[in-house]
């Protein structure tokens, strides 16, 4: 059975194999690492590699060429995508250097080579990538009007962060309106639909980068303390 069918994706025996090895390696290394509180296949299977490839809803990625992932974690969406489109130029941030190890590891056990793997905090790192990403992700990272400020920077005009969501999502957009708007980007779509097997709602925001602000972002206890 092919649980991605409603996605319009059909693996081939080699992705399979590869969500089968990340399966079996995630679960290892959370033993000692505490990665995930969802670790039954099934769970993982709907919660973790579907949710992560259902950004498809939302973008052709296909003809996505660059694409940055804020707070991967253990590599979702980012590390899915990748298996499904290898055309994605990818980057992963994340402020842990532990987790960057473990998404190491994990490219190197599936065999994947070209993903850019940075241990640093977003804030950071953007001076190195300001305006450059077609596309800007992130899954359960921060509220929107804080992942905004974050995110909205890295993406180049004409691009997209498409901010992946499990609930709040029209009380966490009214506080943040005002913030998008400021750091150029437009509120394009929310896609609404539900994991398969009752795993749950699920939201994805996009918004277009409309034009830059080079501004922002500012220190993160400046974000966090009074959002835009």
């Amino acid at each position: 059975m092919n649980i991605f069918s409603s996605l319009g994706i059909t693996p081939t025996d080699s992705q399979l194999e590869k969500l089968d090895q990340y399966y079996a390696f995630l679960t290892e290394k959370n033993a000692v690492m505490n990665l995930t509180a969802i670790t039954d296949l099934e769970g993982v299977y709907y919660k973790h590699f579907y949710d992560s490839l259902s950004l498809s809803k939302g973008i052709d990625l296909s003809k996505v060429d660059t694409m940055l992932d804020i707070g991967s974690g253990a590599g979702f969406p980012g590390i899915v995508i990748k298996i499904f489109y290898p055309n994605v130029k990818l980057t992963i941030v994340d402020s842990l250097n532990k987790r960057i190890t473990f998404l190491g590891e994990l490219l190197n056990h599936l065999g994947i080579n070209d993903v850019e793997l940075v241990a640093d905090r977003a804030e950071n790192f953007v001076l190195q990538r300001r305006n450059h990403y077609d596309l800007v992700t992130a899954r359960a990272v921060a509220p929107i009007n804080i992942l905004d400020e974050l995110a909205l920077p890295f993406v180049k005009t004409g691009g997209y962060l498409v901010a992946m969501k499990a609930s709040n999502l029209e009380e966490e957009l009214n506080l943040a309106k005002r913030g998008i708007g400021i750091l150029g980007g437009k509120v394009e779509e929310i896609i609404s639909f539900l994991l398969p097997n009752g795993y749950g709602e699920r939201h994805l925001l996009k918004v277009k980068k409309i034009k830059e602000n080079n501004h922002y972002p500012r220190a993160f206890k400046d974000i966090k303390k009074k959002p835009l």
